[in-house]
């Protein structure tokens, strides 16, 4: 029986509109043997030298950690230059940009982003009772001036990731210098820098130059990418000083647990770990772009650790059909129609053996001669 109107604790107004998020999967019903290339994990795994600061840090699980996580941002602020004052670290970047939105944004306000960016914007915005605003993109690319030319009295907030996920594609800093001149002073600019580490173009900046330097931008940063520490949810914010004292303030008090405060301040500091993921990709980036494209495959020009591979819409040779008959060969990539891509699928650069066996069931699949990455 459907209780009465009323009779149950109601989310307030758009809660409920809110679609879930929904993760990359990582397992297909019947078959044993998977390669997860759906959430852009590194397929080197974390440092070692990160993995013995967690179990020490296990020893201890009985205390409550450093409600600051002073020894993470410390390591960061060594890994960059910075003044640890200026950093806040969270439960994974997606807790930093919720702290960010919930902050900045509340009903009658506006958060703009742009039309393929990171699903998470849409949520945060709509949860803290904003309206999200979406600016077109051209040829995959955020926008500067579609993002301007949707500046409204309203416009509280605007995310750009850079790279941007899923499509891998990038602004150069010019391009993002331009787009924080041309916003009001009292909007703030998310610079979402999740695969920065990757990029190996010279007009490209992560954005941190421009946090330390402005009073409207923030830069944005995750661990769970090249460092490997996604199970452990660590992400990381430098800004100006009013925007860390407003984050401060409403963050959990706790909000980063020990072992992850121990094996990211562990991580950031091994940058041979780094530079070998950083060959990984190197390698494999432009391997898999060409053998993907010598199949008849579209695939969008990347500078993060994964490809945006675009399928015809012929029956039979559909992203759909693609996604289901790698999954029955373990292969799983991830369909991002919910981006708007309904005919795309993006695969993270995996290890050679998965590489390989991706672009040989494709090559299967679109009915061409095997091919080798």
């Amino acid at each position: 029986m459907t209780p009465p109107p009323g009779s149950l604790p109601t989310p307030r107004a758009g809660v409920l509109d809110i679609s879930a998020y929904v993760p990359g999967r990582d397992h297909v019903d019947g078959v044993e043997k998977v390669y997860k290339l759906s959430s852009n994990e590194t397929p080197l795994g974390p440092s070692p030298k990160a993995v013995a600061a967690f179990r020490a840090a296990s020893a201890a699980l009985e205390i409550y950690p450093d409600g600051g996580a002073t020894a993470l941002r410390q390591a960061i602020a060594a890994k960059y230059g910075l003044d640890p004052d200026r950093i806040v670290c969270g439960t994974g970047s997606d807790e930093i940009l919720s702290l960010l939105t919930h902050a900045y944004v509340g009903p009658g306000d506006e958060g703009l982003f742009s039309r393929h960016g990171f699903l998470v914007y849409k949520i945060n915005i709509t949860a803290a009772g904003g309206t999200p605003v979406v600016a077109d993109e051209t040829d995959l690319t955020a926008s500067v001036d579609a993002i301007l030319a949707k500046v409204t009295p309203r416009t509280k907030i605007v995310f750009l990731a850079n790279p941007n996920n899923p499509t891998g594609t990038y602004l150069p800093f010019d391009e993002v210098r331009r787009l924080h001149a041309g916003l009001p002073s009292s909007v703030l600019l998310v610079l979402d820098a999740a695969y920065a580490e990757y990029v190996r173009r010279n007009d490209y900046a992560s954005g941190l130059e421009l946090a330390l330097s402005a009073d409207n931008v923030v830069m944005v940063r995750t661990f769970s990418k090249i460092y490997g520490l996604a199970g452990l949810r660590i992400g990381w914010l430098v800004g100006p000083p009013h925007v860390v004292d407003a984050l401060n303030r409403i963050r959990g008090p706790f909000n980063v647990n020990a072992p992850a405060i121990a094996a990211g301040a562990a991580a950031i500091a091994d940058d041979a770990h780094v530079a070998a993921a950083l060959a990984h990709n190197d390698e494999w980036l432009p391997r898999l772009t060409a053998s993907l494209e010598g199949l008849g495959l579209t695939v969008t020009p990347s500078v993060g650790n994964f490809l945006l591979i675009h399928f015809p819409s012929d029956p039979g040779r559909t992203a759909k059909e693609a996604d289901a008959f790698l999954g029955r060969r373990g292969l799983i990539l991830r369909a991002v129609g919910a981006y708007g891509l309904p005919n795309a699928l993006r695969m993270t650069i995996g290890p050679a053996e998965a590489n390989e066996l991706v672009v040989a069931a494709l090559a299967e699949f679109m009915g061409r001669s095997p091919a080798h990455a």
